[in-house]
């Protein structure tokens, strides 16, 4: 006998529905919870971050999009968490004379484990001066949500970046050194 589900979708503030998860909640194991709570409070390896001017004369350090998916894929397995975007708005829109065109974006992200535990950041993303309104979305978005993405895994612990917010940390990284290949070189 053949059973249905009906689903009602809660239609948040931006006016979309947020995406269903698509199982139900599965626990870790007893040896992945060890290895979590062993893992997570490691700081972040120097080769995982990287460095871009900041305002005035500082240098932020960050991790790359691509590098914290990876991470989080390795210590939670491919499908172990997910990302949902619960929430994007639009900032401000200006379109100049010239037809130039610049967004600010602000976007919510929800990571989910699959235990159930999540957590949700905010991220923001601007594009400046591009030629079309499509491509200007299209940078901000795609900006505002990675950033999100990294705020809200963050939030799991030091390994997925919360370290790089620890002073000392910064100043440790910054005296640290990396050929092409990753490895570390300490120059003095």
């Amino acid at each position: 006998m053949a059973s249905s589900v009906q689903h009602t979708a809660y239609v948040g503030p931006s006016g979309h529905a947020p995406v269903q998860p698509y199982k139900p909640n599965v626990d870790f194991t007893a040896e992945e919870k060890a290895q979590l709570d062993s893992d997570l409070p490691k700081y972040l390896p120097p080769e995982f971050t990287a460095t871009r001017a900041g305002p005035g004369r500082s240098t932020l350090t960050y991790i790359e999009g691509w590098k914290i998916k990876n991470l989080a894929n390795k210590l939670f397995g491919f499908n172990g968490w997910s990302s949902t975007i619960t929430d994007v708005t639009v900032d401000f829109l200006e379109v100049e004379n010239d037809g130039k065109v610049t967004v600010g974006v602000s976007c919510i992200v929800r990571v989910t484990l699959k235990d159930g535990t999540f957590h949700e950041d905010m991220g923001y993303g601007s594009s400046e001066n591009q030629k079309s309104k499509g491509a200007s979305f299209e940078k901000a978005k795609k900006e505002a949500v990675t950033d999100a993405l990294k705020r809200a895994l963050t939030s799991f612990g030091n390994l997925l970046g919360t370290c790089l917010y620890d002073k000392n940390y910064a100043k440790y990284l910054s005296t640290q050194r990396f050929d092409k290949v990753g490895q570390t070189s300490n120059h003095s």
